[in-house]
């Protein structure tokens, strides 16, 4: 059922050391980062981890990233980090961090996001939003799920549109400030939502919203104008 935990919460508690192995460049500001975690247990599209970092003075920063790897038994998982100004961890990452480097997981978190793939899945993402629930697309196509799943994400340009190569025919991109010749600038609108509602799958739309806190009122309200259950929509914010 959505919503359950792929492991025990007994292995999901304890740290595990990773190690970084690849890192891959998506956007001039995000980048993935694949880690190595030989005891992780799997988890569920979604889902999210805690990350721990110890510095040689013994200073320890941890921060919650969502998991942007579809679930398998390989021992990897990925992050996708976008650089925040400031950031203490985002920014070790993409300055500091090279292959090689250990660092501290504990999950996966929390059920809540989670889509076990067993039913109809609409996601609407801005940004960095688009991490967990590309974690639900991979899982999709990996399984080979004949389950509907369509995605909608926007952001700023083309050239800051995480994962944009390998994004396919479920995925709508909506470009808020520049965008290719002859596609529209704007924001997503209900032009974009309505249409999916209104030749909704059997059973109807799960629907995931994952963004900034402003991003996460907007889709939800369009959502809820199109017709869909509030119930049935599930928010992953930031910011």
């Amino acid at each position: 059922m959505p919503g359950r935990i792929a492991v025990s919460e007994q292995v999901a508690a304890a740290w595990q050391t990773a190690t970084l192995t690849e890192v891959r460049r998506e956007t001039p500001y995000a980048s993935t980062f694949r880690l190595a975690v030989p005891r992780w247990a799997g988890h569920l599209p979604g889902q999210h981890l805690m990350l721990r970092l110890t510095a040689e003075d013994g200073y320890v920063a941890q921060r919650h990233y969502s998991l942007a790897s579809a679930p398998d038994d390989s021992g990897y998982i990925e992050l996708t980090l976008d650089r925040v100004p400031d950031g203490e961890v985002s920014g070790w990452f993409h300055t500091v961090a090279r292959p090689g480097d250990s660092i501290e997981v504990r999950g996966p978190l929390s059920g809540f996001f989670a889509w076990p793939g067993d039913r109809p899945a609409l996601l609407l993402g801005a940004g960095s939003g688009i991490v967990p629930l590309m974690s639900m697309v991979r899982h999709h196509r990996t399984r080979g799920l004949s389950v509907p799943l369509r995605m909608l994400v926007s952001a700023r340009g083309p050239e800051e549109l995480i994962y944009a190569a390998e994004l396919g025919a479920e995925t709508t991109a909506v470009f808020t400030r520049s965008a290719p010749a002859g596609v529209p600038v704007g924001r997503m609108s209900a032009a974009h939502v309505a249409p999916l509602l209104a030749e909704q799958p059997p059973g109807g739309w799960e629907a995931y919203v994952c963004g900034s806190n402003g991003f996460a009122e907007h889709a939800s309200r369009l959502l809820v104008a199109a017709g869909q259950p509030v119930d049935r929509i599930r928010i992953e914010r930031f910011g």
